[in-house]
């Protein structure tokens, strides 16, 4: 029985659409122009806490993986709730998105930082990555976190987007805004 026969792309999409997710924006540096380059990505997922290590899959032929690859660095950015515009923007592929958002590039980032959209940004170091069908899965070691504010996730499930119910305005133990 050749099982990817019994799902199809439809099927397995709309599997997928009732498991919803944070939303984040990928981003790295082109090592040679300095170009940004980024996408929304709502595959992130934590793989190990020693060392802190992300997956993140992004499409086989995507320029933000290429220069990922290359770069050997990106930056995940986790957008926080009033952040949609940014996450559409970033889905778009919109040629020069990196025009209509505040972000920075500083030394010792993995990719750039979109200030004004993320709540926290990790920082990450490629340790490996594997191509499974029409993507590649990327690990990336976390050697930075940084918090812009208190955590308020995006979230995209049942095709649209959400936020988390607001029920206090207290930091999380453990988290710092900086």
């Amino acid at each position: 029985m050749n099982l990817s026969d019994t799902i199809t792309p439809t099927r397995f999409r709309a599997l997928m659409a009732g498991f919803p997710s944070g939303v984040a924006v990928l981003t790295a540096a082109d090592t040679t122009s300095g170009r940004p380059w980024g996408m929304t990505c709502s595959a992130v997922c934590a793989v190990s806490l020693t060392p802190p290590t992300l997956l993140v899959c992004v499409r086989v032929g995507s320029p933000t993986l290429d220069t990922m690859l290359r770069a050997g660095l990106f930056a995940v950015n986790l957008l926080h709730d009033g952040a949609r515009a940014t996450a559409e923007l970033f889905a778009s592929g919109a040629p020069h998105r990196f025009d209509q958002v505040r972000w920075e590039q500083g030394r010792g980032r993995g990719g750039p930082h979109l200030v004004d959209d993320a709540h926290t940004v990790a920082d990450c170091v490629i340790s490996g990555h594997q191509v499974v069908g029409s993507h590649t899965v990327v690990f990336g070691e976390v050697y930075g976190v940084r918090q812009h504010r208190v955590p308020r996730p995006l979230l995209y499930g049942l095709r649209r987007y959400a936020v988390w119910p607001h029920d206090g305005e207290e930091v999380p133990p453990g988290h710092t805004v900086t």
